[in-house]
């Protein structure tokens, strides 16, 4: 696996030289504009809206709207007078418990894979965060840009996720939330009974991306067809939970989930005697 940056992690007077390695992946399904008369792949073209003639490269500046069509242009060297200086240091500015951080703020993992040099010193930060149940924060430049991160133990190593800032989340105040006395007893203790009952281990293994599957199953049918038209798939519409129901609805959930526990014993000692 290729780094995508290398620089070290600086705390106090502590530094530990170490690399940062992508910890997640997701591969789009990547999809041609084609004219539908001769499947000819239709590309995209800069188009000036005032009089609709294309532009070329070597004519366009950047601008930012701060008005209706009013705009301040940037050039190269505006942006350079602004960048931020790659330090190549994951500089952890304080230490701070893990769960008063709302997830909502973390973004991105990145592994951190530490220089030989620096497995000493790597070691003792991932076991001091993991028995303090401390993150360390950070600011770290990355490709030009700064972002804000949080050092963490996971298994052998580290983590440094990307954060969002605080004025990048969107602040909830103009939604409404129900209030939590809304809800019955009756129905609070039905809905932890349920949710007990659908309590499991966490095996990320079992969440599937079913979308992605479908669809690539589709293209391979389409390929295999010809290109023909297939049928949809039949599927049964789910009807909404209706408020005025909500108790017989937990009930009937709860039914449902000792039926497919009573099949399940069942089958195991069926197994069991075959």
């Amino acid at each position: 696996m290729r780094a995508i940056w290398k620089g070290s992690i600086s705390f106090g007077l502590v530094n530990i030289p170490m690399a940062l390695y992508p910890a997640t992946q997701r591969e789009e399904l990547k999809f041609r504009l084609l004219r539908a008369s001769d499947l000819s792949p239709v590309n995209y073209k800069r188009v000036a809206e005032a009089d609709g003639k294309e532009v070329p490269w070597d004519q366009i500046v950047k601008g930012y709207e701060s008005e209706k069509d009013k705009f301040a242009v940037l050039k190269d060297e505006d942006f350079k007078r602004v960048d931020v200086e790659a330090t190549q240091t994951v500089d952890i500015m304080d230490f701070v418990a893990l769960e008063e951080i709302n997830p909502m703020f973390f973004h991105k993992p990145f592994y951190m894979e530490p220089n030989k040099v620096g497995a000493k010193a790597y070691t003792l930060l991932r076991e001091a965060l993991r028995a303090t149940g401390k993150v360390g924060i950070a600011k770290v430049v990355i490709k030009t840009r700064e972002y804000l991160a949080a050092v963490k133990p996971n298994d052998k190593g580290l983590v440094l996720e990307l954060m969002h800032f605080a004025d990048e989340l969107i602040d909830p105040a103009e939604l409404h939330f129900p209030d939590r006395a809304a809800v019955g007893k009756g129905e609070m203790e039905m809905a932890r009974t349920l949710i007990r009952q659908m309590t499991r281990t966490w095996e990320p293994k079992r969440y599937k991306d079913d979308y992605k599957s479908a669809l690539l199953d589709l293209i391979e049918k389409k390929i295999k067809s010809g290109g023909r038209m297939l049928a949809a798939p039949a599927r049964e519409a789910r009807s909404s939970t209706n408020v005025i129901d909500l108790m017989e609805v937990l009930r009937q959930s709860l039914g449902n989930k000792r039926k497919t526990r009573t099949k399940g014993r069942v089958k195991t000692k069926a197994r069991k005697a075959a």
